[in-house]
Formats: structure tokens, sequence, C-alpha cells
């Protein structure tokens, strides 16, 4: 492999069937990429009820002795966003009254983290109101991915691991053996993200989008900060929602003679229009992970997700053998 700093996991764990403290439970959100996770630490996902009341109330009980069990709980707090939110509330809740040792919140996307400072009056901070009720619920430690920025970290009063998505999009890149590679960042918010990201591509050159947002969802890009012209760009960001913003990025990338353009996020929220845009043939590849469940409608010809399962199962397992989860990336 190419590409200096990607991550090629190789599984370190023994049998856990003989580990019986460490539990692993699923919200409703992404059952399937907890159930990943649960293979790659060779044990089963913990039964668990799941119930809605015919008010929308949420009801969840643990089916299993848990007491003095390290428990990980899988919820990202995805579409439908308050409900995902709740549900890992209650869930959190349940596993301290059933008398758990340690409760874990993996959170492979963190819902609410957009509005992380105050940028006008009488306006609410949600990502930390959002890590405060996961505190308050009586989580012990919460293991996020890919936060909207780094500073939520500090929102919360109990450990959070932090890991990133981007050596899964590395592997991914490296296999296609792109050349002439320019990394850019779709507006200066992202600058920090886009020069780790280019710095592991054999420090490929950056180049920035500098754009004017006139409210939320709505984007305008204005030019391109850098050389882009006969090379092969590689937008990143951390979230994909309505897809405004990457693919306006894509439209000026094109007209200032980029040969291919290739958008990487973790997280692909995908709201309308998100498809009818990304699917516009502006993009060579729309690369995204499954932090967060692709409904089949919602995919298209150009899109490409990778799994994060086995990333996020090393991770659990080193926080359970209190060993380095920053090792992983170096």
């Amino acid at each position: 492999m190419s590409l200096s700093g990607t991550l090629t996991l190789q599984p370190t764990l023994p049998p856990i069937a003989a580990n019986n403290r460490l539990r692993l439970f699923s919200g409703s959100a992404n059952v399937p990429l907890s159930q990943e996770v649960a293979r790659y630490l060779g044990m089963d996902l913990g039964p668990m009820v799941h119930k809605q009341f015919a008010d929308g109330e949420l009801y969840v009980q643990i089916q299993e002795s848990i007491r003095g069990c390290d428990v990980y709980l899988i919820q990202p707090s995805c579409r439908p966003v308050n409900t995902h939110l709740m549900e890992l509330l209650i869930m959190i809740d349940a596993c301290r009254r059933a008398s758990a040792r340690q409760v874990t919140a993996v959170l492979p996307y963190y819902g609410y983290a957009r509005a992380d400072r105050k940028t006008a009056g009488r306006e609410s901070i949600t990502a930390k109101l959002v890590a405060n009720l996961i505190t308050e619920a009586g989580a012990n430690r919460v293991l996020a991915m890919d936060l909207h920025s780094a500073q939520i970290q500090g929102y919360f009063d109990i450990p959070l691991d932090h890991v990133y998505g981007s050596p899964v999009l590395l592997n991914y890149l490296a296999s296609k053996q792109l050349s002439d590679l320019v990394v850019v960042s779709p507006d200066v918010g992202g600058v920090a993200r886009a020069r780790a990201f280019a710095k592991k591509l054999n420090d490929a050159p950056l180049a920035i989008i500098d754009k004017r947002r006139q409210a939320h969802n709505i984007a305008e890009v204005m030019n391109v900060i850098g050389d882009v012209a006969g090379k092969t760009a590689v937008l990143v960001d951390d979230m994909i929602d309505t897809g405004g913003t990457i693919s306006a990025a894509a439209k000026i990338l094109r007209q200032e003679g980029a040969s291919q353009v290739y958008a990487c996020a973790t997280h692909a929220v995908f709201s309308e229009p998100a498809v009818e845009r990304l699917s516009s043939g502006v993009f060579e590849e729309v690369i995204v992970t499954n932090t967060i469940p692709v409904p089949e409608d919602r995919y298209f010809k150009q899109l490409k997700v990778l799994s994060v399962a086995n990333l996020l199962g090393e991770t659990i397992w080193r926080i359970h053998e209190d060993s380095s989860v920053s090792s992983m990336f170096r």
C-alpha cells in the first residue's frame, strides 16, 4: 500500500466467549452495523426488547443479567434523530438500573452536533445539551466517530474516545491507485480535516473552496483557493446532508479544470435532495461509510459504502482491555 498513515486492522483479540464481562447491545438505529461489530468481536449481540407504545413512548428491557458487566450500547443518533436519541438514553438508564459496572455509549454518528457554539443571540448549543443528557442518563464513557467539531469532546465530563473514519476511506482510495491527487476542503471550516487527510495521502497538495452560506442547508460557492487544473480532486467532509455544499464544490472544481472529482465523507445523512445532486454526474464516486444506514431508495450508481465495523470493534476491544486507542492511527 502506497499511502502513509492508513489502517489495516488485524484482529488481536482472543475468543470472547470466555470473557463474561463484555456485553454488546444494539439500539434500533443501525442493527446491521452492530451485528458486524459483534462478528468482529466474535460474540453475539445481547438480547433486548424494544417497543413503542401507541402514543410514541419507547420501552426497553435488557433480557439477560449484566450485573458487574462492561456494557457497550451501539446507537447512532440518525434519522429519526429524536427517537433514536431518546432510545439511547433509555437504554443507558436500563443498563445502569440493571447494575452494569460500566456503560459506554457508542455513537457512530453524533446528532445535534452542528449547533456546537453560539453564532447569534437566543439560540441553543445542542451539542452540549446532548452531551449533558447522555451523561445524566448514566453513561460512564462515550465512543464517538468523526464529530462535527473536535471541541465537542470538551462538552463531556466523562471520558470520550474519538475515532475517525478516514483510515477506512484512505484504504479504499489506496486500492484505486489514483494519481496526481489534490485534497479539497469544501469550506474554510473543514481545512484542518482536509489537511490531515492530505498528509496521509503522501502529503498531497491542498485546495480550499471559498463559499458563503446565506441560510441553513443553502451554500453559495465563490472560488477555489489552490491549483486543481488537470488533477484528481478528492473532496473531504465529515458528513453529507442535502449534498448542496459538496455538489456545488464539485461543479466549481470541474469549471477550474479538475479531471476527476471524488467525494469522501464519513456520515451519509442524505436528506433530500441529496441523491439527486450527488448522482447528477459531477462525481466519479461518492465514498461514505455505514455509520448511518443508507436506505435502498437512496443508493445510486456512483455511491460506495464502506464498513467501519472492524474499526469500531477493535476500538471497543482496546477500551475494554485498557490499551491504547490512538496507537491504531500511528
